[in-house]
């Protein structure tokens, strides 16, 4: 699995709208849902990358935590399941009940709304204020599989509190670093050299 970066998106980019099905029934569509939301979190996510698996529990409480105060939250996985069955949407359901996701998880089958956001790795946080313009891409925080530093979600929180807060976006941005998205065969972006 190639570890890679975040592209780090331009600060106040729109957030791309997006209407994407989510794998435990029904569709959501970004800008109905962030409507009456103070901010919204997207995150780029899938059931296989063990730097997903690494910060699950700590991204649920987080996510528990903020939509109590009127931060809506979205998971997307836009794997290519052809070659990642792991990755399929029935497998998705299973992982949203084990996990407890607090969140809708949404299946982006065509990985349009990835190449949309530029999104580059598993997991790829964005967040958005509550005109949809963009304050925060990266990472959760600075834990990784196997470098013993606990998992806490303080760059996102951080991130968050600002927009709560009525702050400017935090200064020290870092991108995430994950396992890529798995692209489809001929849909792989060019927008940080995989092609």
């Amino acid at each position: 699995m190639a570890a890679v970066e975040s592209t780090m998106l331009e600060l106040k980019t729109a957030a791309p709208n997006f209407t994407l099905p989510i794998v435990t029934g029904g569709v959501l569509t970004l800008e109905k849902y962030s409507k009456y939301s103070k901010g919204t979190v997207v995150a780029f996510i899938c059931n296989h990358c063990p730097y997903v698996k690494h910060i699950n529990e700590q991204l649920v409480k987080l996510a528990e935590k903020y939509i109590q105060e009127g931060i809506g939250f979205v998971a997307i996985s836009s794997n290519d399941i052809g070659h990642y069955p792991d990755d399929a949407p029935e497998r998705m359901v299973e992982v949203v009940r084990s996990e407890h996701y607090p969140f809708p998880y949404l299946y982006d089958e065509t990985q349009e709304v990835a190449h949309a956001y530029k999104a580059a790795c598993t997991p790829d946080f964005f967040v958005f204020d509550k005109d949809l313009k963009l304050t925060y891409r990266g990472r959760f925080d600075d834990s990784r599989p196997g470098n013993d530093v606990e998992v806490t979600g303080k760059d996102l929180a951080a991130a968050i509190d600002a927009i709560l807060d009525g702050d400017e976006p935090i200064e020290n941005q870092l991108p995430s670093i994950g396992c890529n998205i798995k692209w489809k065969p001929g849909n792989e972006p060019d927008y940080f050299g995989i092609k």
